[in-house]
């Protein structure tokens, strides 16, 4: 099966290559689609149908979500990541990298189920027929035993997570206009940088939204000296 190249106008050639030359900075993020990027994946996929490999799908993943990240970043380079969001990225490859072993493994299984060998025991069993046979090692008491399975029970009680309820506040982009309207009052000239102070990352992407609402409706004016650098709104009096 022919290996997954990228195939765009400003790319051409594996997808880790392209992670690679950007996170270098031989090649600026802002000049690659990551709409065209996903499309030609997904033309890749369409075309091979079933046999796309697991571990080509966890990669792109992987590589897309850095993209991503990569691209959040220089666009909009006053947002930070939190350490929580920072980790679950990492876990993220951790997941794809496992489900593409349990993948693997499944399929190795699935071939020895085909094989009619569902089952593997000791050579001293191969000759005892059909029945279940519980075979406990020299000295073994009823009461380690018992002890054993209640010291597994408790380990998998450990496992089960804790139920927990998280409550997002709701922010409309109506409240940030109204936000952003009452803070023209106090002065009719104000930055970005300062207008996001303190704000959640979904605050800002809201913020941000509201001010091209207003730009839209010509109540304000947005000015950016240089590229990726602070932008200045004002009130159109």
């Amino acid at each position: 099966m022919t290996k997954y190249e990228v195939n765009i106008s400003q790319f051409t050639g594996p997808l880790g290559k392209l992670l690679e030359l950007i996170e270098a900075q031989h090649l600026e993020i802002t000049q690659i689609s990551l709409a065209e990027v996903t499309a030609d994946f997904l033309r890749y996929v369409k075309n091979i149908g079933e046999k796309v490999e697991p571990g080509t799908l966890a990669d792109f993943l992987v590589v897309a979500a850095k993209l991503v990240l990569i691209k959040s970043k220089v666009l909009l380079p006053i947002l930070e990541l939190t350490k929580e969001e920072e980790e679950e990225i990492h876990d993220l490859e951790g997941r794809l990298k496992i489900y593409q072993e349990f993948k693997l493994a499944g399929e190795h299984l699935r071939t020895l189920w085909d094989k009619n060998k569902p089952a593997h025991s000791r050579p001293l069993f191969l000759n005892l027929g059909e029945g279940a046979v519980f075979y406990p090692p020299l000295g073994l008491k009823a009461e380690t035993l018992a002890q054993a399975i209640q010291n597994l029970a408790a380990a998998l009680q450990a496992l089960i997570p804790e139920q927990q309820t998280v409550k997002k506040s709701v922010v409309t982009i109506e409240q940030k206009i109204e936000e952003l309207l009452n803070r023209f009052k106090e002065a009719s000239r104000q930055s970005f940088v300062g207008l996001t102070k303190e704000k959640t990352r979904g605050e800002v992407i809201i913020l941000f939204l509201a001010i091209l609402h207003l730009v839209k409706d010509k109540l304000i004016q947005a000015e950016q000296g240089a590229r990726f650098s602070d932008i200045t709104v004002q009130k159109i009096s």
